[in-house]
């Protein structure tokens, strides 16, 4: 066979081939495809930026970060890392109050950076909005392989701590040796970069682990007909969700008399993979019922927009 084109792994592609690799070996995946009726959700969100000008708009991709962010809220359960040991067949699960959600984003070099977008349990839609541009400006001034790097480090050092001493030294062989020598920075240029401050650029922090794992698939190709029906889980995490692109279909739709028809709607794929070591499908439908409230009466979003008032419990009884 005639070979095309040989590539190296590079620092990027070794953590993402590490961590899928983790995920599949020793996470039980299940995974549940939600399929929600969002064309009412769709035209209160065109509503929501009507008048807006162009660098205040919400994005699709925002607001279902805030969407899942509330779901999230009512199954706290799924916003957890889990530490287990199998040969001694024992494990604990650490739920978190704060949603720091890791999305994976598509750098302008086409290489793909995964950011942990913090507290967003909290944050209106403005203020997500305001991060996550705040989140491009730094990007603009970070080298990805010396970012990478970084985490990769830690990660190591953590390991160490842990005492992985094999992993680590077969890790430094792997990125130090040979064809598959990763580059890095010369002492000079690193010197330099660092002159960056850090407010300015991203840092370990940005790119360590979240509490659950968010991948918007819909916003790569908006005329997709599919969806993501398998998903891997990044370890220490529960869950993870893949957003899909809104599609039109085919739905029977029953009226308030009883009688049933067949509309062209709007629906959105959500695919729902949880840890089955550390949850149950139970767990997973609060999740749920609290989106279909959400997608049901869709105007809550509007208290959602900073300096609105709350009107969650006056809108939905999605408790």
């Amino acid at each position: 066979m005639k070979i095309t084109k040989t590539t190296h792994f590079g620092i990027q592609r070794k953590i993402v081939a590490n961590m899928t690799s983790e995920s599949w070996k020793n996470i039980p995946h299940v995974t549940y495809m939600y399929e929600p009726d969002v064309t009412d959700f769709f035209e209160e969100y065109k509503r929501l930026n009507a008048g807006r000008c162009k660098d205040e708009k919400i994005t699709l991709n925002t607001l279902m970060l805030k969407v899942i962010a509330e779901g999230l809220k009512k199954a706290p359960d799924m916003n957890a890392h889990i530490q287990y040991n199998g040969k001694l067949v024992r494990g604990k699960i650490e739920a978190f109050e704060d949603i720091n959600i890791s999305m994976p984003t598509i750098l302008p070099s086409g290489e793909m950076m995964t950011i942990n977008l913090r507290n967003f349990d909290n944050k209106s839609l403005d203020e997500m909005t305001e991060y996550i541009a705040d989140v491009n400006r730094r990007i603009r001034n970070t080298d990805l392989n010396e970012a990478m790097f970084g985490v990769s480090m830690n990660d190591t050092l953590k390991g160490l701590k842990q005492g992985k001493i094999l992993q680590a030294i077969r890790r430094l062989i792997g990125s130090k040796t040979g064809s598959h020598r990763v580059k890095s920075m010369s002492a000079k240029q690193r010197k330099e970069y660092e002159k960056i401050p850090e407010c300015d650029r991203l840092t370990h922090r940005d790119l360590e682990q979240g509490t659950v794992t968010v991948s918007n698939i819909g916003s790569t190709y908006l005329g997709q007909r599919g969806a993501t029906s398998l998903l891997e889980i990044v370890p220490p995490q529960v869950c993870a969700f893949a957003v899909g692109a809104i599609q039109d279909k085919a739905i029977v739709i029953t009226k308030e008399n009883g009688e049933k028809s067949v509309e062209a709607r709007k629906v959105l794929p959500l695919c729902i993979a949880f840890d089955h070591r550390a949850l149950d499908f139970g767990e997973i439908v609060p999740f749920m019922k609290h989106l279909d409230g959400i997608f049901e009466e869709p105007e809550i979003i509007r208290s959602w927009i900073s300096g609105s008032e709350n009107k969650q419990t006056k809108l939905l009884h999605l408790a």
